[in-house]
């Protein structure tokens, strides 16, 4: 009894999180993968880097659309990198699922619009938030990702002319919707 109360006590206290106490020291974490592939292929601008993070048959779902392979996926990526540009690429938070098979990440991604939704590229800065969620092998490799970003809203902040949108998103708050950018 004494040890499961030492045990309950120094999770409360932070100094042992469970995902830590049950984890496999044998398996990768997954969040430890995600993070990498971010690092390698995102932020880097490397989609080739994906050959080291992604299964070949790999899937991205994005925005209800399945992008079908790795080599898609690639292309895919390549082609969304270069409607952006002085892109800044942000990992808010990632966690995973108990035993590693998801794993899920919620990001920022700034920049100025290159040619961003078939719009001219103006170079208009935008703010874009995402939450991807992973499928993620047995043998560590990322299967499928599941992305939904705010592209409305970032659509309306590239299409309306308003000083609002050189704002960052917290400043935004404090107006309604009515009032950013009623023409």
């Amino acid at each position: 009894m004494l040890n499961g109360i030492l045990i309950v006590s120094a999770m409360v206290l932070g100094l042992l999180l469970p995902e830590r106490a049950m984890a496999d020291p044998a398996k990768p974490s997954s969040v430890a993968l995600l993070e990498g592939f971010w690092r390698d292929v995102w932020a880097a601008k490397n989609p080739d880097a994906a050959d080291n993070y992604v299964t070949e048959d790999f899937v991205i779902t994005s925005g209800g659309k399945d992008i079908v392979s790795r080599d898609a996926f690639k292309a895919w990526l390549a082609d969304f990198q270069t409607r952006v540009t002085d892109q800044n690429f942000e990992v808010i938070e990632t966690f995973q699922n108990e035993d590693g098979s998801r794993v899920v990440s919620r990001l920022r991604v700034t920049g100025k619009n290159n040619g961003m939704f078939g719009l001219p590229a103006d170079q208009k800065p935008f703010v874009l938030t995402v939450t991807a969620v992973w499928e993620v092998t047995p043998d560590g490799r990322l299967a499928h990702n599941w992305v939904e970003r705010n592209s409305w809203e970032v659509y309306n902040q590239l299409t309306k002319k308003c000083f609002l949108n050189a704002l960052p998103l917290r400043c935004l708050s404090a107006f309604s919707m009515h009032d950013r950018c009623a023409a």
